[in-house]
């Protein structure tokens, strides 16, 4: 595409964004900054969890976006549970290496960068490997007000298993 026409059209998108901004009430577009630190971390529940893991919330679901973010690090030899999402799940990888696994497939090493999409009531886990910590911003939408449903712990032969 020829650049001036490049030009004309951002224009043209941003005169229009600007004229729908105006109109609209104040709060609906006035941006909301939650500092760093705001939020308290917490310990990844023993339930869902094995190894050291922490959770940092990043967004709640509410009614201007109904997916959830959090930052999750996994300290070496940490994973998640088994388990599903009703609207599915996106994690990408912030730092550090990790491992996922649906249910009936290998094991797949996973490094920053990487987004993995986990589908709908598709069964799997995530963690760290057995020597390096791993962080991970999963971003979960909300079916009837729930994001998962957790099922048994990921056994060490299931896990050492690539």
């Amino acid at each position: 595409m020829h650049s001036g026409l490049k030009i004309l059209l951002c224009t043209a998108f941003l005169q229009g964004s600007m004229a729908l901004a105006a109109d609209a009430p104040v709060d609906t577009v006035a941006q909301k900054i939650t500092r760093a630190g705001a939020q308290a971390s917490m310990p990844g529940p023993t339930d869902y969890f094995t190894g050291r893991v922490r959770v940092d919330p990043v967004w709640p679901a509410d009614k201007n976006i109904t997916a959830s973010g959090g930052l999750v690090t996994f300290e070496p030899g940490a994973r998640s549970a088994w388990h599903t999402h009703p609207a599915g799940q996106q994690l990408v990888v912030m730092s550090g290496v990790g491992l996922t696994q649906e249910w009936g497939k290998p094991v797949q090493e996973i490094h920053p960068g990487d987004v993995i999409w986990c589908p709908p009531g598709v069964k799997h886990w995530h963690g760290a490997t057995g020597t390096t910590a791993m962080t991970h911003l999963a971003v979960t939408a909300m079916v009837d007000g729930k994001n998962v449903t957790w099922m048994e712990k990921v056994s060490d032969e299931q896990y050492n298993t690539r």
